[in-house]
């Protein structure tokens, strides 16, 4: 080994003496070739190749030239190449020091080249990659790293991966000397086989043969490369120093189970091998490293990591093993409220937490790396964003979630779908929410007829879990369903409501009868609150408004319900939620600060919020002309609005919690800016076609129930007023109450119409405002 790397760094050393003699000597480079002529002069006259490095000089003359070529180019124009920066580009260094790596001799010399190369391409300002003498050897140089994890010279790999990773990201054209031609790959050698981590035998990838790198088509001349006439100037012995060099045979050490798809992006599969290093710090910076390099705007880059990396293959698997190595049951509320997760701080001490619980840390380290996958998607060149996430919708919703949202055991379905709940709220990436949207609703945007709401198996399971007979399961769907609809993603409200009310066949296109013309008369209903001034927004700044629009005020004019200014409209609209419930089943007037308004500034807010959200969305600024509307068409409200009005028909005979996710929902659902859903959930007086119903209509049915039901129950406003109170915490805990369920329920109703009024006001107002 040694004898034949003296060999051919004694030609280093005559091409050295020869080039000396083609151009006036220069003191700063006298002084770089002497430090380099004392290394190569150390291989050939030291026999022994046990000393480790550090017992050499070696670092100390690799840390001269590089003070050297630094202190060359401060004295220089910038830009223009110095007489040192010439010679080790001329003569190869980069070159003979990959190779004295790769041999690690002495003991260590891997460690001293890899910091060698991140400091010269780290503090040298002028572009070197361009450089075929540059490139060439770094690429090299990269296939030497992971693949020994949990080696010494792990950090020094990765600071070398990375500084690379930032020169593309200043100049990402540049990356395309790093995609290897991998026809000469292909024709060389066979593709090795892709196994990823989630192989069902736990194999790990084999790795392909390393020992050769392959030169890419170089890109035009106009990016400054200077390779050419330095080679045409080269002396024989350089030519043949460089051939000595390729054909060195050089016995590295074993290999780890790395990751080799094929040999076409070797930066990306280095820094894959890193992610899986035992030492976090390392794999933290690998996911960094990958970060910038899946965000370059090279259309090939972006391909060739899309296809020809494990890159989609380690995403999905590591995705894999983190969720089944979840415990079978945690809690749900633990996962709800798990501390906000970073990808890159993904440090936790058990012994120091003092609210841990079974399963947080395997918990924590799920959610870290999936919201590195969000994360990573959410930068990434749009070809390769789309191809992460349509892997982790196949390979891991499809894959791995969806069999568990399925199953029929009550505690997986809870487990598996608070833990879709928890990743809906986390995703932050467009690509990847409407790859998540798409697993869980499904693709279809006509509208939904009875007979086929079966059609997505996900969508239906998950909507029929909103009426489960576990109490826990129906809250938590719920509750997944109404972070759903915060998402900025306009498929997910047509897929679940908007499909099903284009045509606005739950109208009925005819005149109003006399009963309803009396009730809309003009002139306000009787016990209605005054809005003419409401207090509560005379402190609004005025750069808080909302875009106008013209469907807000109800309802819509027709020959004989001629249109009213808008004020008197939305006091009728406003007045028919609040009057909805009977005083005598009313609470709220009993206990201070629990009246309508308190829910006006939450709705304005809301509202701005979803307006800004949808704005882009493109949505009509009027409901559909009844004349172009099929009326004849039978009307279906949809799966997702027929179980919400179900539940909320029996709002009167469910548990608390129950009701409040179910009035939740219903009221997101009535803050959208879409003409229909406005018409069909806050509008009392549109005309409903025959067998149809809407949210105004439940109400008016559970309404009457209640009148039903209240001359059964004795001291009833008494025994109302006290649940409230309880349940405000105004009133200590005592003797149950009867009829608890059903008081409650009556509680949630008017807090629910109230809500209703002041959405259906704040809708008014943003129109209103010029």
């Amino acid at each position: 080994m040694f004898s034949k790397l003296t060999s051919i760094l004694q030609h280093a050393v005559e091409a050295g003496e020869a080039a000396r003699g083609l151009a006036p000597s220069l003191p700063l480079q006298e002084d770089f070739v002497y430090h380099w002529k004392a290394i190569t002069h150390y291989y050939i006259e030291t026999s022994d190749d046990k000393a480790p490095v550090t017992d050499t000089n070696i670092p100390s003359h690799l840390e001269q030239m590089l003070d050297i070529l630094v202190q060359e180019e401060n004295e220089r124009e910038s830009g223009e190449t110095g007489p040192c920066m010439e010679y080790l580009l001329h003569h190869k260094i980069l070159e003979t020091l990959y190779t004295l790596g790769k041999a690690d001799c002495p003991p260590g010399m891997k460690q001293q080249v890899l910091l060698f190369y991140t400091k010269l391409l780290g503090r040298i300002r002028q572009p070197l990659l361009p450089h075929v003498n540059v490139h060439r050897p770094v690429q090299k140089l990269i296939r030497l790293c992971g693949e020994v994890l949990a080696t010494p010279t792990e950090n020094e790999e990765i600071q070398f991966l990375c500084i690379v990773c930032a020169k593309l990201k200043q100049d990402p054209y540049l990356v395309n000397f790093f995609l290897e031609n991998k026809s000469k790959s292909l024709t060389s050698r066979g593709t090795p086989s892709i196994i990823s981590e989630d192989d069902p035998k736990g194999r790990d990838p084999t790795s392909a043969d390393t020992s050769q790198c392959h030169q890419p088509q170089e890109p035009p001349a106009a990016a400054g490369v200077r390779h050419t006439e330095l080679e045409d100037e080269a002396p024989h012995q350089m030519e043949d120093l460089s051939a000595s060099l390729d054909d060195l045979s050089v016995t590295s050490l074993p290999e780890a189970s790395v990751v080799r798809s094929n040999q076409d992006y070797n930066l990306v599969n280095s820094l894959l091998n890193l992610t899986r290093s035992p030492d976090g710090r390392i794999a933290v910076k690998a996911c960094e490293g990958l970060m910038l390099l899946v965000s370059l705007p090279e259309p090939a880059a972006a391909k060739s990591l899309a296809q020809s990396t494990c890159l989609c293959e380690l995403l999905t698997g590591r995705l894999t093993s983190l969720y089944k190595a979840l415990p079978q049951s945690v809690d749900p509320l633990d996962i709800e409220t798990v501390e906000a997760i970073n990808w890159g701080l993904d440090s936790y001490s058990h012994k120091e937490d003092t609210s841990a619980f079974p399963g947080k840390r395997a918990l924590i380290s799920f959610l870290s790396w999936f919201d590195y996958c969000d994360q990573l998607i959410k930068e990434a060149q749009k070809t390769a964003a789309v191809a992460l996430a349509k892997a982790i919708h196949e390979r891991f919703f499809v894959g791995v979630m969806e069999p568990q949202l399925m199953q029929t055991s009550e505690m997986g379905i809870l487990t598996s779908t608070a833990l879709l709940h928890r990743i809906v709220r986390q995703v932050t990436s467009d690509v990847l929410l409407q790859e998540m949207v798409v697993f869980i609703l499904g693709e279809q945007r006509e509208p939904e007829t009875l007979s086929e709401i079966s059609r997505h198996p996900l969508r239906h399971r998950l909507i029929e879990h909103c009426d489960h007979i576990s109490d826990e399961i129906s809250i938590m769907t719920l509750r997944l369903f109404e972070h759903l609809l915060h998402k900025p993603n306009e498929h997910i409200l047509h897929n679940l409501v908007l499909r099903n009310l284009g045509e606005r066949n739950y109208t009925e296109n005819r005149p109003l009868c006399p009963e309803d013309k009396d009730a809309v008369e003009n002139g306000l209903i009787a016990g209605a609150v005054d809005l003419e001034e409401d207090p509560l927004f005379t402190d609004i700044p005025p750069d808080n408004t909302l875009p106008s629009q013209e469907w807000i005020s109800s309802p819509h004019t027709s020959p004989d319900h001629p249109k009213n200014d808008g004020k008197t409209e939305v006091h009728k609209t406003v007045n028919s939620f609040l009057c909805l419930v009977p005083d005598e089943a009313k609470s709220s007037y009993h206990v201070e600060g629990t009246g309508y308004d308190t829910y006006l500034r939450d709705a304005h807010r809301q509202f701005r919020d979803y307006c800004a959200i949808c704005l882009r969305w493109e949505w009509p600024g009027a409901p559909k002309p009844l004349e172009k509307c099929d009326l004849d068409a039978a009307f279906f409200e949809g799966h997702f609005l027929k179980v919400l009005f179900d539940r909320m028909g029996r709002i009167l005979d469910q548990p608390y919690d129950v009701n409040l996710q179910v009035t939740s929902v219903l009221s997101r659902l009535s803050l959208f800016p879409h003409p229909h859903t406005h018409e069909y959930l806050l509008d009392p007086y549109v005309n409903l076609a025959s067998g149809c119903r809407s949210l105004f209509s439940v109400i008016v049915r559970v309404v009457g129930d209640l009148m039903v039901r209240i001359q059964r129950i004795q001291d009833f406003t008494p025994k109302l007023l006290l649940v409230r109170k309880r349940l405000l915490g105004l009133e200590p805990e005592g003797p149950i109450v009867d009829h608890i369920t059903l008081l409650e329920g009556v509680i949630v109703l008017e807090e629910f119409c109230k809500e209703l009024a002041a959405i259906a006001f704040v809708k008014y107002h943003a129109s209103a405002t010029p």
